[in-house]
């Protein structure tokens, strides 16, 4: 993999559950050719992968840090994937 390939999983908290985030950061993924995906957790959070040339990732990363209309994005905890899988899709998952 590429040195400006960089993968991050992002958990955001907040109001982000209900609020069709999981489709908003999938349009923002195809937006920005982030691979990866995103889950909502059991304790009410949102868990984003995400993996891509670095430009792109700060951009896609601005946009989760705000959410979508509906939502509140109160704490967004970031940590870089060190040898992570290769991804090449984005993906919901349930």
């Amino acid at each position: 993999m590429p040195d400006k390939v960089k993968t991050f999983k992002i958990l955001l908290s907040g109001r982000v559950q209900g609020v069709s985030f999981r489709y908003f950061a999938e349009s923002r993924a195809k937006k920005y050719n982030i691979a990866g995906h995103v889950r909502n957790t059991f304790n009410n959070k949102v868990e984003v992968v995400c993996q891509g040339e670095k430009e792109n990732l700060e951009l896609f990363i601005k946009e989760i840090k705000k959410g979508p209309t509906f939502s509140i994005v109160r704490n967004v905890d970031i940590e870089e994937i060190k040898n992570p899988q290769n991804y090449s899709v984005f993906e919901i998952k349930f």
